[in-house]
């Protein structure tokens, strides 16, 4: 379990529209032997192989590539392809990518030098997060209890799917991201609804910011944000006073305006991103990129506090140089709670119920509810 180091990010104030408030995340130095850019898949719903025996089907409007050096000079994101966004992307037949992650190769002929830039790496942005919970201690136990039912151990355990809203789903995201400015230097936003966390998105360099900026309208986002966004009121807008009858100069005019921006930087980092910060996560690693990693994460599932899914990019230190999070709705924590205590009691339902507090026939109960029908055979 580790948590998310997001040092060398400082927040600016934020901007508001309705319900939607947008925090910027600016870096004083950015990465530049990391890039990312974007790829369009105009084919629409895809099917990808999890494992031998598991595929993972969603619609995937664009995918992200990496490109980075070994010897830490200046990469180039290049062949970015940018969308207006005003409507969804036209549906084709099903195209079949063999992983969520697959290295992209050089041409056929062509090499790249030592120290040179690496053919690339493609993956799903937030996809590697979804398919981490989706599969989460979903091959069910290693010893086969009696409360199993027949059909589960016959057969295996049911798919299992979610519900998400695309980002042009959210009340006043798209007025929000096309008014709002971006600030010089800013590699990353964090996305509020209702003043609820949404969703973080980092990215290294302020260029890749530019230019996945639009991409958030048609990210993934719970169904919590899709309600807040619909029936929230307006959020209250960030706003500085400065006393001016401590002000005779200009100069002390900027250092007043400064001080109210640091201030609400800290302010900002208690009270709102806390939720974010502050949580120890189960980090999976998935890629090695010459000093980077990429990784996907699952909080604790903690009960009665937000908790995220995501995926992240880290240097050797383990700063975040790329993250995307997702927020889960109170009964998706509830699901990865019950079933990482199954788990946890080797999915024996009289000792998880006991560690619980509660009696078995509660606890299948709970399962039914929680949409995992047929998992567990009812008692008597």
């Amino acid at each position: 379990m580790s948590g998310l180091d997001l040092s060398g990010l400082r927040a600016r104030p934020a901007q508001v529209w309705g319900a939607v408030r947008l925090v910027p995340l600016v870096r004083a130095e950015p990465i530049v032997d990391l890039r990312l850019h974007r790829e369009l898949y105009e084919d629409g719903p895809a099917t990808v192989a999890a494992d031998r025996n598991t595929s993972y089907t969603s619609y995937i409007p664009h995918g992200f590539v990496a490109d980075w050096t070994s010897d830490g000079s200046p990469a180039a994101a290049y062949g970015s392809q940018l969308s207006d966004g005003r409507g969804p992307v036209d549906c084709a037949p099903l195209h079949f990518p063999r992983r969520l992650v697959q290295k992209r190769g050089t041409a056929p002929g062509k090499g790249r030098s030592p120290g040179g830039p690496s053919g690339g790496l493609r993956f799903l942005p937030l996809h590697l997060a979804l398919d981490g919970y989706l599969a989460l201690h979903f091959g069910g136990p290693s010893i086969v209890w009696e409360e199993w039912t027949r059909r589960a151990v016959r057969d295996g355990l049911s798919p299992r799917a979610e519900r998400a809203y695309r980002g042009e789903r959210v009340r006043g995201l798209d007025d929000a991201l096309r008014v709002f400015e971006i600030h010089p230097g800013q590699c990353g936003v964090l996305v509020y609804v209702a003043d609820a966390l949404a969703a973080a998105f980092v990215v290294p360099h302020p260029d890749d910011y530019r230019a996945l900026h639009p991409s958030l309208l048609q990210d993934l986002y719970g169904e919590l944000m899709y309600q807040y966004a619909l029936y929230g009121g307006p959020v209250p807008e960030f706003t500085a006073r400065i006393a001016a009858e401590y002000i005779t100069s200009l100069g002390e005019l900027r250092s007043a305006a400064e001080r109210r921006a640091r201030e609400w930087e800290a302010q900002h980092a208690d009270l709102m991103a806390g939720e974010l910060l502050d949580e120890s996560y189960d980090v999976r690693r998935v890629y090695r990129m010459g000093r980077f990693r990429l990784s996907r994460f699952l909080p604790p599932f903690a009960l009665h506090r937000p908790q995220h899914i995501g995926e992240l990019i880290t240097d050797g230190k383990g700063r975040v140089a790329y993250l995307k999070t997702f927020r889960l709705s109170d009964k998706q924590v509830r699901r990865g709670h019950v079933l990482h205590r199954l788990a946890a009691h080797e999915w024996h339902v009289g000792r998880t119920a006991e560690a619980m507090g509660i009696s078995g026939r509660e606890l299948v109960r709970r399962v039914d509810h929680l949409g995992f029908q047929g998992l567990l055979k009812c008692f008597g």
